[in-house]
């Protein structure tokens, strides 16, 4: 896969910042739907951990959002979280749950007063990181 650059619409990025700063202390989750590299919709989930170093998607939500990209032909293109107290870097715990391949993952760290944003490919352990772009 080589989806570069990712593209965000300006109010869905944010949305999706609002929406990490609105989990802090905790991480906050979510998912980023779209075709190609384009996306267009945003899926805000709940952190059920509710805990300020990990996040796990609640799984009734998730359900309800893969079958709403499906009823609208949408592929979910990103997988969104924050990290309210360290950089915009996957931990070694975000590498061992990076369960889809073709799938970007972007980290949104909140540890400076501007969030930093960054997308990463991670395959088999693998990071690569990946450009966003914000239009």
């Amino acid at each position: 896969m080589n989806i570069n650059p990712l593209i965000i619409p300006s109010d869905i990025f944010t949305d999706m910042l609002a929406h990490c700063r609105a989990g802090c202390p905790n991480e906050a989750c979510g998912i980023l739907a779209g075709k190609g590299n384009e996306i267009s919709k945003i899926y805000k989930l709940t952190n059920i951990e509710k805990s300020p170093v990990s996040y796990f998607m609640d799984s009734k939500e998730q359900f309800e959002v893969m079958k709403d990209m499906r009823d609208n032909n949408l592929s979910m293109l990103a997988i969104f979280h924050s990290h309210p107290s360290s950089g915009a870097y996957p931990s070694a715990k975000d590498v061992s749950l990076a369960f889809y391949d073709d799938c970007v993952y972007i980290i949104v760290s909140l540890i400076e007063k501007e969030p930093v944003v960054k997308a990463f490919s991670i395959k088999e352990g693998s990071i690569e990181e990946i450009s966003l772009t914000v239009k």
